[in-house]
């Protein structure tokens, strides 16, 4: 982001709080710049989070200023990562962070189901506690295995709210013939780095660029049960027990053709056709199949009818 578009973005805001308040410009753009340079926030997100902050700092409503923030969505709705949202969310659980650079991860959930959450040691937000009620404003999700979390960065703002979540139970039940396999399934590569399951694109990770991914398997299917249809997605350990292909085996296949579509072409031939009951929680679009089972074809309902009439 050039230099003069920060500034010019700092002098706006900055001409904003003319009549509530001493906002320097050379304030509003230090913290536009780290937030834009140090921790790459878009701009329209790291211009919120800046309005939002002398908002506070000078007692002016952001109703007043219009200053808005990334929209309110609830946790079943989250199905793409990389965006910035905002969420009113109950503290479930509490996690040990893995790590020192992580200040704290858990569980948040609403109504619609439950979503793990990351807050960055570097990011310095405020604690959350369990079994309190939050707005996370400007959070972003991230996707690994096809279940989402949010992350809390430099530009969240967190905010205790008054409010009686009852967090609702998302997991699901399906049974049914399984019609397709989409694309993104089979064998994959995702980010090596730290922190970060994003599936390479081309060798590309989004966020961190040309990278040595690490292998996975994951497969994106369509459950048919006559009446609805259901995206699965199975992760490795049950892709590896549907299909009986093994990671090795799948690497070994590929490199062979050099051509990692052979393996997606195998799982296809092999579960095409074949029922399955799954279970597992609804994630956006997904259901993630933590158990799955292969049963009997369902007998053809109108078969059953002729049956019954010519007995």
């Amino acid at each position: 982001m050039a230099d003069t578009d920060i500034r010019q973005t700092a002098e706006r805001i900055a001409e904003r709080f003319s009549e509530h308040g001493d906002v320097s410009v050379d304030d509003v753009e230090e913290r536009l710049e780290n937030l834009v340079n140090e921790y790459k926030v878009p701009m329209d997100e790291a211009r919120r989070s800046v309005t939002s902050h002398f908002a506070k700092e000078t007692g002016v409503s952001r109703d007043e200023l219009g200053s808005g923030g990334s929209e309110l969505t609830s946790v079943g709705e989250l199905d793409t990562p990389e965006e910035w949202v905002t969420v009113e969310v109950k503290v479930v659980e509490l996690w040990e962070p893995s790590s020192d650079s992580i200040a704290q991860t858990g569980l948040v959930g609403d109504e619609t189901g439950t979503v793990k959450f990351t807050a960055w040691a570097k990011s310095e937000v405020p604690t959350l506690e369990e079994d309190a009620t939050y707005m996370l404003e400007n959070v972003v999700t991230d996707e690994f295995q096809g279940r989402m979390s949010v992350k809390l960065n430099a530009s969240t703002e967190v905010e205790e709210i008054d409010s009686e979540i009852e967090v609702g139970d998302n997991e699901i039940e399906a049974e049914g013939a399984l019609v397709a396999i989409q694309s993104g399934s089979g064998l994959i590569k995702r980010c090596p780095k730290e922190d970060c399951t994003r599936v390479l694109q081309n060798g590309r990770c989004s966020e961190h660029g040309e990278v040595e991914g690490e292998f996975d398997m994951r497969i994106k299917g369509v459950l048919d049960d006559g009446n609805d249809v259901y995206d699965v997605l199975l992760d490795r350990e049950a892709t590896e027990r549907v299909t009986g292909i093994e990671m090795e085996e799948a690497k070994q296949d590929a490199m062979d053709a050099l051509d990692t579509s052979v393996v997606t072409d195998s799982m296809k031939s092999i579960l095409v056709g074949r029922y399955f009951r799954v279970k597992g929680p609804r994630v956006g679009r997904y259901v993630l199949a933590d158990e799955v089972e292969e049963i009997d074809e369902k007998p053809d309902a109108d078969a059953l009818l002729m049956e019954a009439r010519s007995a």
